[in-house]
């Protein structure tokens, strides 16, 4: 069973940037398509971005598009989320999950299961 492990969040300043990482062991993330998840307080869980297995391809969000960018090393086994021009809406639990769809079944919304979350990292923006 694939295990993720999330890092690089912090304290930051509206504006400010962050590099999140999500490195995978037990498994090769590359066999996945690779999400990252936020979950702020009192709120539900909400999709952030996905990438292909091969990294060529991603999706967003509305609210995070232009701002954040996935991207993965699948030689090092990783997956990144580079979130700049924070703003304070932007904290939360930031979690990466692995993904078996099937790209075109992650842009068309179809529901999935996911094999693995990683245990989260909190990202804080202050204004």
């Amino acid at each position: 069973q694939i295990q993720l492990v999330e890092s690089g969040g912090g304290l930051v300043q509206a504006g400010g940037y962050l590099r999140l990482s999500c490195a995978a062991s037990r498994g090769t993330f590359s066999t996945y398509t690779a999400d990252w998840f936020r979950q702020a307080p009192g709120k539900e869980r909400e999709f952030v971005a996905a990438i292909s297995r091969s990294g060529t391809v991603t999706y967003y969000a509305d609210s995070v598009k232009g701002r954040f960018t996935i991207s993965r090393d699948n030689a090092k086994n990783t997956v990144y989320l580079q979130l700049n021009s924070l703003k304070p809406e932007d904290t939360a639990v930031y979690y990466c999950a692995a993904d078996p769809r099937l790209w075109s079944d992650v842009v068309r919304g179809v529901r999935t299961t996911y094999n693995a979350w990683g245990q989260g990292t909190q990202v804080t923006v202050s204004s």
